[in-house]
């Protein structure tokens, strides 16, 4: 059975905070824009780092986040050298660089689901049956 805090798991979320920092203050490609690292999947040998990340203000325009996928791909050596020198490792992984998207399906399901109620109680107001609506005050006052 797996530790809860392996050592990879360890190294990824050390390597996700340089990372960061790394795009933040060394990278200077407008293609890159602002960008955040979500998470960091590190295999157990430490060759190969799986880095997701999401471009602010880039989430539905598809062909702008290939080109600053492409752009983080042509820097991942840059990258992975300023890694070596800020971490202590044996063996400094190989950075790949995949697009997070589980903030804008988040959104995307967030957004759903508030239609959906806005929906019910518009179709319940027309129909009078706008009493019929249980709102969570109305489950916690039937318990007392």
């Amino acid at each position: 059975m797996a530790r809860e805090f392996s050592r990879t798991r360890r190294v990824g979320q050390q390597i996700q905070r340089e990372i960061a920092l790394i795009l933040q203050r060394e990278v200077k490609d407008p293609r890159i824009g602002m960008v955040t690292v979500s998470d960091v999947e590190v295999s157990r040998d430490l060759n190969y780092a799986k880095v997701y990340v999401t471009f602010l203000q880039l989430e539905n325009d598809a062909e702008r986040i290939k080109e600053g996928l492409k752009a983080l791909t042509e820097a991942a050596g840059y990258i992975r050298s300023l890694l070596g020198s800020a971490m202590r490792l044996r063996v400094v992984p190989e950075l790949r660089f995949f697009y997070d998207q589980t903030l804008v399906e988040g959104m995307r399901l967030s957004n759903l689901v508030t239609n959906t109620i806005r929906e019910d109680k518009r179709r319940m107001a027309e129909s009078g049956r706008e009493d019929d609506v249980a709102t969570p005050d109305d489950t916690t006052e039937d318990k007392a």
